[in-house]
């Protein structure tokens, strides 16, 4: 795991879409098509505003959701859904194609089969991601499955996840936050060419040092990143306050 420190959140969001964009271009170049992974929540902000100005051919390029809330409709403000149809498709209409995590699907198990045979027929290229308070990928919550060969499954969020979603303000209260949702599994990430992180702020600062200076654990699910050849972490000065390795 590479581990660059920025100093404030909009320099940390351009240098991962940076990298982003330079990998799907790339993959355009070698294979006339690149398939990715976007993520939401606030650390994805700054990264996806550079994205979507970037000099892409979209139409050549696949996007699959990383994550969504179960029984959420997409009219909901804290939908994952509806930040991506937001921030980035309205911004690329000419995309191939995005294929949406469905969370409020009437039946589970039918759209956990559909997303798992979509994403078994291509290669990921680049997966944009971020790191949870609690040390989270994606909603891989600790203790995280490292085996699970499934591509996207159903997991319970746990409080500090919940936490976060409220304190973040998709919420009104923390109860409202859903108790579980659909998200990749560690492994399926991990199949990922290029994964890129943005972890932005200060509260993530604990999560980013177990991550990166503590032992691979499945009670730090993000850790797993170490064992993976190509992954960068963006940090700014807030995240990356509690690390010795980073200047």
């Amino acid at each position: 795991m590479r581990v660059e420190k920025h100093a404030n959140k909009p320099t940390l969001g351009a240098a991962a879409a940076a990298e982003g964009i330079a990998a799907i271009n790339e993959a355009i170049a070698t294979k006339g098509h690149a398939a990715i992974i976007l993520a939401t929540g606030a650390s994805q902000f700054e990264m996806i505003e550079v994205l979507v100005k970037a000099d892409i051919d979209w139409s050549c390029v696949t996007a699959f959701h990383l994550d969504e809330y179960t029984g959420l409709p997409d009219s909901h403000k804290a939908s994952f859904r509806r930040y991506l149809k937001e921030r980035f498709v309205a911004h690329a209409p000419s995309l191939k194609e995005f294929v949406f995590v469905e969370g409020d699907a009437t039946d589970t198990a039918a759209e956990l089969a559909r997303l798992n045979q979509r994403i078994a027929a291509v290669d990921i290229d680049v997966a944009f991601a971020g790191i949870g308070e609690n040390c989270h990928l994606a909603f891989n919550d600790p203790p995280a499955d490292f085996t699970i060969e499934d591509p996207y499954i159903v997991v319970n969020l746990d409080t500090a996840c919940r936490q976060q979603q409220f304190g973040e303000g998709w919420f009104e209260t923390l109860e409202d936050v859903p108790n579980q949702a659909i998200s990749m599994s560690i492994r399926q990430i991990l199949k990922s060419g290029h994964i890129v992180l943005s972890v932005p702020d200060e509260r993530k600062a604990e999560a980013v040092r177990d991550a990166v200076e503590g032992e691979v654990s499945n009670l730090h699910p993000a850790s797993i990143l170490q064992t993976h050849a190509n992954t960068t972490l963006h940090l700014d000065a807030g995240s990356a306050s509690l690390l010795y390795k980073v200047g």
